[in-house]
């Protein structure tokens, strides 16, 4: 083969290359630039600090996808899958996410006030220091969730699977817990005032005793209140 037949067949070799390595990169920005809207993909895109509220969104697939500190007040995300995303500082007051699918979901301060999330896997969900007070978690599954400190005042848990999970010092003022699974929840400093408790399962002396309740609070059967209620104001 000659010199120039050589570096021609180098150059073609090239080309194709170039070629197959555009098309397949191209795909993945274009999806990252695709409208919102039903079924949209946005895996693994950048979606920070952007205005969605009242949003179509049911169906998408955000895995891994950034939304901190995004508006995705009053959205709609039914059934869509936001594993492994993060919603740090985000704001979701009011948006529907029933069904959505999400599993090790990162989240600190987010804004769930009244969302609805029935049905919902947050299986190994970060979600300490957020704002459920309202949501409505109705059959969800929470299984090792982390939500520290967060406050869940007044939300619905009835049926949802908090075995494992981490609700240190979580705020669960009359909130609903009718049938909801606490079996070796960690309940430290879990604030339970004015919280029926009576129809969960799972509940052990130990876990109340490490938790905050008051006159009104109501223990399921066969369990004491402890000494120690009322706890003091942090």
């Amino acid at each position: 083969m000659t010199r120039a037949a050589s570096l021609s067949r180098t150059i073609a070799c090239a080309f194709v290359l170039t070629a197959v390595s555009v098309l397949m990169t191209e795909p993945a920005s274009a999806a990252c630039n695709a409208k919102p809207g039903v079924g949209v993909d946005w895996t693994k895109c950048e979606k920070r600090r952007l205005n969605l509220s009242g949003t179509n969104l049911s169906k998408g697939i955000f895995k891994s996808t950034d939304f901190g500190r995004t508006d995705l007040k009053d959205a709609t995300l039914t059934d869509a899958d936001l594993r492994e995303a993060n919603v740090s500082n985000a704001r979701l007051a009011g948006a529907d996410l029933n069904g959505a699918k999400m599993e090790k979901i990162h989240g600190s301060r987010a804004n769930f006030q009244e969302a609805q999330m029935k049905g919902a896997d947050l299986t190994k969900a970060e979600m300490s220091r957020s704002d459920f007070s309202g949501a409505d978690f109705s059959g969800a599954v929470m299984i090792k969730a982390e939500l520290g400190r967060s406050v869940l005042a007044g939300a619905i848990l009835d049926g949802a699977d908090l075995t494992r999970a981490e609700i240190a010092r979580s705020d669960f003022e009359g909130a609903s817990l009718d049938g909801t699974n606490l079996s070796q929840a960690y309940t430290y400093l879990t604030r339970f005032e004015g919280t029926d408790l009576s129809r969960t399962t799972g509940l052990v002396q130990q876990q109340v005793d490490a938790a905050c309740g008051d006159a009104d609070t109501v223990l399921p059967a066969g369990l004491q209140r402890p000494a120690s209620w009322p706890c003091p104001e942090d």
